[in-house]
């Protein structure tokens, strides 16, 4: 961990990183930070010790860059960072849809990139990260990244080919689930409850439905028949779960956002 990392573009995602990080053991003194507004970099020397840099400064003087501005950015950003980059930095890319090979054209010959498609609960320390590696990045570049992600929650390795499915899976996931809650928080005042009391029964359902599905080991469907009794109330709000196309439509929203990607990906943006 005596290597410098930098974390260019620190918002949201990538303060929650940078925070990670330093309770994982990474010291303060080794990270550095840029931000669009000064006034936001010297938030984050106040909070946690790091050095503000600009962006030249961060290419020159870190070992590992990591990006976490948007895609529409990036390439503004790689402009910038090129002059200054050497090739045997290890780049690592969090932006949605934008593929290694855009990184290998624009710096150095030989530059290893490592994409990571990461989720908003690395806030809470349990992110879902996924890694993959560009054409120069070697296992120990995958293992360095994954040693970073490894601080705001569980990583996965997979090829390039697969980054879009898993964009629509879990880094766009989150939201489906929110989107869950809302309704079924509406349900709930619709039935007589107070949005309060609501929103706390399914927060909780969710949250043991979960860590059932991680810790138990058995198949959703295996779990979902133990509460779905004969007759019973689950087996009706599951019939009209499947009259009303649930499943198919969430198979076609997670099309959508698998096609999405692919369209940044290929530099269209409406």
């Amino acid at each position: 961990m005596s290597q410098k990392v930098a974390v260019l573009g620190t918002g949201k995602i990538g303060e929650a990183l940078l925070s990670g990080m330093i309770r994982a053991g990474w010291a303060p003194a080794d990270l550095l930070v840029t931000a669009r507004r000064p006034e936001r970099a010297e938030e984050l020397r106040a909070r946690y010790g790091v050095a503000p840099v600009t962006n030249p400064e961060a290419a020159k003087t870190a070992d590992t860059l990591i990006l976490t501005v948007k895609p529409q950015d990036m390439g503004a950003l790689l402009e910038e960072l090129a002059p200054h980059l050497p090739a045997d930095r290890l780049v690592i890319s969090g932006a949605a849809g934008i593929p290694t090979s855009f990184f290998e054209e624009r710096l150095a010959a030989g530059t290893p990139v490592v994409r990571v498609m990461t989720n908003t609960p690395a806030l809470v320390d349990e992110a879902m990260s996924v890694i993959s590696a560009g054409s120069h990045a070697t296992a120990d570049h995958l293992a360095h990244a994954e040693e970073i992600f490894g601080a705001v929650g569980k990583t996965l390795r997979v090829p390039e080919s697969q980054q879009d499915a898993c964009t629509a899976l879990s880094g766009s996931g989150p939201a489906y689930f929110f989107y869950l809650v809302e309704a079924m928080t509406d349900a709930g005042i619709l039935l007589g409850l107070p949005r309060d009391k609501a929103h706390d029964l399914i927060v909780q359902s969710a949250i043991g439905a979960a860590v059932m599905l991680r810790d138990s080991g058995e198949h959703p469907v295996r779990l979902r028949e133990n509460v779905t009794s004969p007759a019973g109330t689950t087996i009706n709000a599951i019939r009209e779960l499947e009259n009303h196309g649930v499943r198919a439509a969430l198979i076609a929203a997670l099309e959508a956002a698998r096609d999405r990607s692919r369209e940044l990906a290929s530099g269209k943006k409406d």
